[in-house]
């Protein structure tokens, strides 16, 4: 059975400061009336981010404009080396990634500062630390913490951490990636050593359009891969479509984007597969204090940066994308955003509100007007 969807709460921490933390329970809501009113702070924050988000930039500019980007740690080699094969111009410090990069810092703080958001790992609840700790890749050597988000170049990024530890030559290196084996997990480590860790290791995540990365999961996992057709494809048409609740024939192939929000929206946010789970509940940037958080619209800029802040050696360089890939446009987007019931995207927006609004991204124009064209 699918699990419950989920009601949002407020419960007492049993810790010495007894704050409140955020407790997601599940709840049984009678016949098909879903409540929105419980996530309306976190989207009038939200709005209030949004309208604010032109001056902000304005006064940003001209704040951020004589700001210089904090050196990599190490020597200036892997500079000299990109430039030479041309990779990094000189002055490549973009005044617009810092500006976005303050603006996901002061958001962050702001709204992680509030008394019922997690401060710190163990402010979160069990299954809330397992999936953290589950998520963040650990590389010693060079000091660094990794939260990967499934569906934001996360296959890329262990290849890198599988160069940087020794187990592959190169990233470029033909072989089907494993996603488990020689990668090392923060859940891996003693609670002493994991503190350490969080206190004194460069901490990064890469983020990307909600929406965007939704799509991109339903686009590749239904309509690709076999185990999960079989897995969730097959539940969700059983349960959503009554005239195939007994069917046995049914394979799980052919679930429609409709059908996988419905799915979403009756489901935990906490017990979420990962591809589609909120980017805020795998990594918990309140509960961690991440250095620099990555976009998946900046990819190639934002790793070299990350690679250059790790210190790691001049030929370790981040993966191209690969032939095959398929990304989603703008058009693509826009067509299934706008080809979905309006009820329905109402509703799927707020599952993914912190995601929008502590990331700096915009809510999706899905007006009658925008659509028609």
């Amino acid at each position: 059975m699918l699990p419950c969807r989920q009601d949002f709460g407020m419960k007492k921490s049993g810790g010495p400061r007894n704050s409140p933390v955020i407790n997601f329970r599940t709840t049984v809501i009678p016949g098909s009336v879903r409540r929105s009113s419980a996530v309306l702070p976190s989207v009038l924050t939200f709005l209030v981010i949004v309208a604010s988000g032109g001056l902000l930039l304005m006064i940003e500019k001209g704040m951020l404009s004589s700001m210089e980007t904090p050196p990599p740690r190490g020597t200036g080699k892997r500079q000299d080396f990109m430039r030479q094969v041309g990779r990094l111009s000189p002055g490549a410090e973009d005044v617009d990634s810092q500006i976005l990069q303050e603006i996901r810092n002061r958001t962050i703080r702001s709204m992680c500062s509030q008394k019922n958001m997690p401060h710190s790992i163990m402010s979160l609840t069990p299954l809330q630390r397992k999936t953290l700790l589950q998520h963040i890749l650990v590389n010693d050597q060079y000091h660094f913490l990794y939260c990967y988000v499934p569906k934001v170049a996360c296959s890329n990024w262990k290849r890198v951490l599988k160069v940087l530890n020794g187990v592959l030559e190169s990233v470029d290196v033909s072989i089907k990636m494993d996603h488990r084996s020689d990668l090392q997990f923060l859940s891996s480590f003693k609670p002493e050593q994991i503190q350490y860790r969080l206190k004194h290791y460069f901490k990064f995540m890469f983020v990307r359009e909600p929406m965007e990365r939704l799509l991109s999961a339903y686009r590749n996992k239904f309509g690709e891969i076999k185990s999960y057709q079989k897995k969730y494809g097959v539940e969700i048409v059983k349960r959503y479509r009554k005239t195939r609740a007994k069917d046995a024939t049914v394979k799980g192939d052919d679930v429609t984007f409709a059908e996988f929000v419905r799915y979403l929206l009756d489901t935990d946010a906490e017990r979420m597969n990962e591809h589609w789970m909120p980017v805020y509940n795998l990594c918990q940037p309140c509960a961690v204090s991440y250095d620099f958080i990555g976009s998946y619209e900046h990819l190639e800029r934002d790793s070299e940066f990350v690679l250059q802040r790790i210190g790691a050696p001049p030929h370790v360089r981040f993966p191209e994308r690969q032939t095959w890939y398929k990304p989603v446009t703008t058009e693509t987007l826009h067509y299934y955003l706008c080809t979905l019931p309006h009820k329905l995207l109402r509703e799927l927006l707020p599952k993914y509100i912190l995601d929008f609004s502590l990331f700096a991204y915009h809510l999706p124009n899905t007006t009658t007007e925008h659509c028609r064209h």
